[in-house]
């Protein structure tokens, strides 16, 4: 592992603002078949930095079989270098664990990296899966929740968001259904329990309507507000050609005063070919000095 070696990117960062830092974001559009290698794009440029991490995926089953680079948790696991330690990838629908399963046998993978399937209702799993993750104060630890529209609760999102008691939180990647969250909100409405678990309260019917962006920035604001993360902000994951509509905001939450700039960066390169290792060092370090 020694050709995957560097100095710490981020040891001249200065301690967080108490404000969030700012930053321009990219103005090319992220397409919806790409949102997978936004997120294995992040993480190779984190882990570069960490040369550790741990990663759980709530919702991990292929949404699109037939498209393996939709599949985060795949793009992930197959991501060089191999610095993610642990893996814990859950779904409810057998198929879709057994799926899990079957792209696991055929990965190779480092002797100390760790990778769990877990088959079940990540809300009631999550407890499960905290307990079992090596996640110390030091671990940089990640959770993708790329839920079909309602499917993650509240209280799960909490759940996370307070498991480590000193460090940096578990950062958050979380996908909100914008495209079809009016259709669904109105065809759902019978169903008041799920839709109270999904938000965390009764206030869910205020969403009706609202522009889109206007959701994303009012639920950026709970992730800061009530969950206690530094940094929140939405990025927009757009219908491949249709003209700017946008199917998902990707949330990311974080208390990391370099991470957002890193996502700025992993959105405007996602598509792109990885850049030299050696490259990163400079424009990594300048990144961080100088915020886009």
């Amino acid at each position: 592992m020694s050709e995957y070696r560097q100095g710490n990117l981020f040891a001249d960062l200065p301690p967080p603002a108490e404000k969030p830092q700012l930053f321009k974001t990219q103005q090319r559009p992220l397409w919806t078949e790409n949102k997978a290698k936004l997120i294995e794009r992040y993480l190779f440029y984190f882990v570069l930095v960490t040369k550790h991490g741990a990663y759980i995926d709530g919702f991990a089953a292929p949404q699109d079989p037939d498209n393996p680079d939709s599949w985060a948790c795949k793009l992930v696991l197959e991501s060089q270098p191999p610095f993610l330690r642990e893996f814990w990838l859950c779904d409810l629908d057998p198929s879709g664990v057994a799926a899990l399963k079957s792209m696991v046998s055929h990965i190779e993978r480092p002797k100390y990296r760790r990778i769990e399937v877990v088959c079940g209702d990540f809300n009631v799993k999550v407890h499960e899966i905290l307990r079992g993750c090596k996640i110390t104060s030091s671990t940089a630890s990640f959770c993708l929740l790329d839920h079909r529209t309602f499917e993650c609760d509240w209280a799960t999102v909490r759940t996370l968001a307070e498991f480590k008691q000193q460090g940096h939180k578990i950062e958050l990647f979380y996908f909100l259904a914008s495209g079809w969250l009016d259709r669904s909100l109105a065809g759902t409405t019978r169903n008041f329990e799920q839709l109270e678990r999904w938000w965390g309260n009764q206030n869910w019917s205020k969403l009706q309507g609202m522009d889109s962006w206007r959701r994303a920035l009012l639920l950026a604001d709970r992730f800061k507000q009530e969950l206690g993360y530094t940094y929140a902000y939405p990025w927009p994951i757009y219908e491949h050609g249709a003209e700017g509509r946008v199917m998902y905001h990707m949330l990311h939450a974080t208390d990391h005063p370099a991470a957002s700039k890193l996502m700025n960066r992993a959105y405007a390169t996602a598509t792109k070919a990885h850049e030299p290792i050696e490259q990163l060092k400079l424009e990594l370090h300048g990144l961080f000095e100088n915020p886009v």
